[in-house]
C-alpha cells in the first residue's frame, strides 16, 4: 500500500489507492447525488467508505471474512456506546488476523473530508435540503437499529457463553417498519423515507 502521491490529493483519494478501491469514488458521487434516484447522506458515505476501509484490511489477512464480520467490527470500533470489553475484544481478535487497527483507524474520514473530495475534487453537486433532512432521519432509524441489533448480538453471545442459551450460530436482526394508516401498505422505515412518502398519495 503506497500512501505516496501529489500533495493536492485529497485523504479519500489517497486511502481509494492504498487499498485498491477502484471505482469507490463514482459509487460515492452516484450514491449522493442521487443518480439511480436514491440520495445517501454524508455521514451514512463516511460510515460505509470507512467500512470497506476496514473490509479491505480484513479480507487482506483473512479471505474468508464476511460482510457481516466487517460490519460486526466496524460497529464496535466506531460506536462510542460500545462496551470497552467489547471494543478490546473486537481489536485483540483483528490483530490476531494481522490487522494494524490503528492504522486502519488513521485511515477512516468524517462526514466533512468526503463533501471535501465530492465537491472540490469531483466537483459534484449537493443534493437539496429536503433530502437531506430525510438522509438525515433515515440515518438516524438505522443507526438506532444498528445500535440495538448489536446490544441484541451481544446479550445473545453472552448468555451462549454463560451457558444460559444453548449454543447455536444465532442471528439478530432489527427492522423498523412503518405502515400507511390509509392504505395499509407496510414499509421498512429507510425505504419509505427514500421515497418520500407512500404511494397512495399520489392517487
Amino acid at each position: 500500500m503506497d500512501g505516496s502521491g501529489s500533495g493536492s490529493t485529497s485523504k479519500v483519494e489517497r486511502t481509494m489507492n492504498e487499498y485498491g478501491l477502484e471505482g469507490l469514488g463514482e459509487e460515492l458521487e452516484a450514491a449522493w447525488t442521487g443518480e439511480d434516484g436514491d440520495r445517501t447522506s454524508l455521514r451514512s458515505l463516511a460510515e460505509e467508505f470507512n467500512r470497506t476501509v476496514l473490509g479491505a484490511a480484513m479480507r487482506e489477512v483473512d479471505g474468508s471474512v464476511t460482510r457481516s464480520d466487517i460490519e460486526s467490527a466496524h460497529r464496535t470500533l466506531t460506536d462510542e456506546e460500545a462496551p470497552p470489553a467489547e471494543t478490546l475484544r473486537t481489536r485483540r481478535e483483528l490483530e490476531r488476523l494481522g490487522v494494524d487497527v490503528d492504522a486502519v483507524r488513521e485511515d477512516f474520514v468524517s462526514h466533512q473530508t468526503i463533501h471535501t473530495y465530492l465537491t472540490a475534487e469531483r466537483e459534484a453537486r449537493p443534493p437539496e435540503e429536503g433530502a437531506n433532512r430525510l438522509d438525515e432521519r433515515r440515518e438516524t432509524i438505522e443507526r438506532l437499529a444498528g445500535r440495538t441489533e448489536a446490544v441484541a448480538e451481544s446479550a445473545v453471545g453472552a448468555l451462549v457463553d454463560a451457558g444460559d442459551l444453548a449454543e447455536r450460530p444465532y442471528e439478530v436482526f432489527v427492522d423498523v417498519r412503518v405502515t400507511c394508516g390509509a392504505c395499509g401498505t407496510d414499509y421498512r422505515a429507510g425505504e419509505l423515507l427514500r421515497r418520500g412518502g407512500c404511494g397512495c398519495a399520489a392517487e
